[in-house]
């Protein structure tokens, strides 16, 4: 699934390529894509003639803010601004193509712009969502995954303070409380095992069980796993493609993820795997001991 610096590269490459720019139609090829509005013309109707002014990232979605209707508002005011929101879920691609590239037998939505060219939703696995959030409705009565999200690593208000008081009272392994949306937004499996190793934290360490220091620790190494994979253009194990259909490069330089059995960069004990809740774990039993 793609995780908050897939997510990240993703919005920054959006902004490059279609700021400004009217959508001038769409095509809905899996109509269950379609989260709001439940009528499909209803959304195409809706995005259409509307031009988007800034993509913005929240955790793992993805919101194009359009361009206010209505020259004389002010801008970005809630009673004449639209939003387009997106959630790539686990195989969602968003490729920025010419109208003469074949289509790829999984995609789901096509939206149309000038010069012929397309903003296609890719999704192997059909589990990704794209919203239509009319003016004058606020973003979270209708994406309302956006209400549930914890503070975004890269906030203010994403301190050391805020992040232990998300964890010191929860009895479960830090790894499984990194996942959850409502601890760290936008953090996944990938980056929660880098995140884990940089600050020397076993996957199974209990919440409750950790020191101010070690919480202070995890939160300078959250921030320099992502802001690393962002500077390499995310992961690409299996779906992940850029805007332009690049694979990112993160995977090669990873410190355990998906490494079971190879040796640790740092020390060179083979880093080991387990399962907790479900999820593959990655760590180094000699570099990870707390």
């Amino acid at each position: 699934m793609p995780e908050l610096p897939e997510v990240e590269t993703v919005r920054r490459g959006l902004n490059q390529l279609t700021l400004n720019q009217k959508i001038t139609g769409g095509d809905v090829l899996l109509d269950r894509t379609i989260a709001y509005p439940f009528s499909v013309g209803e959304f195409i109707d809706g995005i259409k003639n509307n031009a988007i002014a800034i993509w913005h990232r929240r955790g793992k979605y993805l919101l194009a803010e359009f361009t206010p209707s209505s020259p004389s508002s002010a801008p970005h005011s809630h009673s004449s601004t639209s939003w387009l929101g997106v959630h790539l879920r686990m195989t969602g691609q968003l490729l920025w193509v010419h109208g003469d590239e074949p289509l790829h037998k999984h995609t789901r939505v096509r939206l149309f712009f000038g010069d012929r060219q397309e903003l296609r939703f890719v999704d192997q696995r059909t589990f990704g969502q794209m919203w239509w959030v009319p003016p004058g409705v606020p973003v979270e009565s209708v994406i309302t995954g956006l209400a549930k999200l914890a503070a975004d690593p890269f906030s203010p208000e994403f301190t050391v303070e805020y992040l232990a008081g998300k964890l010191q009272k929860r009895r479960r392994p830090i790894k499984t409380a990194l996942l959850d949306q409502s601890v760290v937004a936008g953090l996944g499996n990938i980056y929660a095992d880098e995140a884990l190793f940089k600050s020397g934290i076993l996957p199974e360490t209990l919440c409750t069980d950790l020191q101010l220091k070690q919480i202070e620790d995890l939160r300078t190494a959250i921030i320099q796993v992502l802001e690393t994979s962002i500077e390499a253009g995310g992961t690409t194990f299996s779906n992940f493609l850029n805007v332009k259909g690049v694979n990112g490069n993160y995977g090669g330089v990873a410190w355990v993820y998906n490494r079971a059995g190879e040796p640790c960069r740092v020390c060179g004990t083979p880093i080991m795997r387990i399962r907790l809740a479900g999820r593959s774990s990655h760590f180094c039993p000699q570099c990870q001991r707390m």
